[in-house]
């Protein structure tokens, strides 16, 4: 009995959460909750929708459209549709967090809490990467008991797969504090995320484009997400993925120093 009390209270210092953290950890696990408890429209739907496209877009051109030497197209595109459904699952958890606690009224008792702008930030952040990996790896798990995929740098997949969902995330929060309705916030995803999702490569390579148009695709940010994670698993990529994880990097940094700047000024959320 000795013994067991002894590792019975080792077990709960090692999992107890220090009162300084325990506020934002608090709100994370509220938000990670928030989209578990639905997660058949969460999760699910994302992963049956990414394998859809899989199925269509394979049937239709597989034989007919081959961008890389010894790479099938259905395997070319099961890493862009795993980044893409990454990016957007990390955008929505965290905007459609914020604008739904602003319409039903209930923000005011999360910013009532001794939480800083920058616990409140990380929180956030934190649920929507979750959320856009747990898509991802679903997607995966699922995709490679029907092809084999390979993989050539797996730390480039996280570190892209980790920053993309950052990225996404970051400015889902930015547009969750923005956005006073649903529909405003339909905006950004009809109009900014699906857009230049479906213009980033997912479905092909830019050098398939005419020369105007390959131009233009290397000012959409999410065009260096897909192609820097399609490098992790194939060693190929439409331009040098240390350009596209510099890229990416910035981009992150600007939109979280931007995001903070809102939330410390009360931005929208302080009446």
């Amino acid at each position: 009995m000795p013994a067991f009390n002894k590792l019975r209270d080792a077990f709960i210092s090692a999992t107890t959460i220090s009162p300084k953290y325990r506020g934002p950890w608090t709100l994370l696990k509220k938000e990670m909750l928030r989209f578990w408890r639905v997660g058949f429209q969460t999760v699910a739907a994302p992963v049956i929708t990414a394998l859809l496209y899989l199925l269509i877009f394979s049937h239709v051109l597989e034989g007919r459209v081959q961008v890389y030497q010894d790479v099938l197209y259905t395997v070319f595109l099961i890493p862009g549709l795993i980044m893409m459904s990454v990016l957007q699952n990390a955008f929505a958890n965290s905007s459609s967090s914020l604008i739904q606690s602003k319409v039903m009224g209930n923000l005011i008792f999360v910013l009532l809490t001794p939480l800083t702008h920058l616990q409140f930030f990380c929180a956030f952040l934190c649920a929507a990467i979750i959320r856009g990996l747990v898509v991802g790896l679903c997607i995966y798990l699922v995709a490679v008991c029907f092809v084999d995929l390979p993989i050539s740098q797996p730390w480039m997949i996280v570190a892209f797969a980790l920053l993309g969902s950052a990225l996404l995330g970051t400015f889902g929060i930015i547009a969750g504090i923005w956005a006073d309705r649903f529909d405003q916030m339909a905006v950004f995803q009809n109009f900014i995320i699906m857009p230049l999702s479906f213009l980033s490569g997912v479905f092909y390579s830019i050098h398939s484009l005419p020369p105007f148009w390959q131009s233009v695709s290397h000012l959409n940010p999410f065009f260096y997400m897909i192609d820097g994670f399609r490098y992790g698993f194939f060693g190929q990529a439409d331009i040098s993925p240390w350009i596209s994880l510099c890229i990416v990097t910035t981009a992150f940094l600007v939109l979280a120093w931007s995001t903070l700047k809102m939330l410390k000024s009360g931005y929208k959320l302080r009446a």
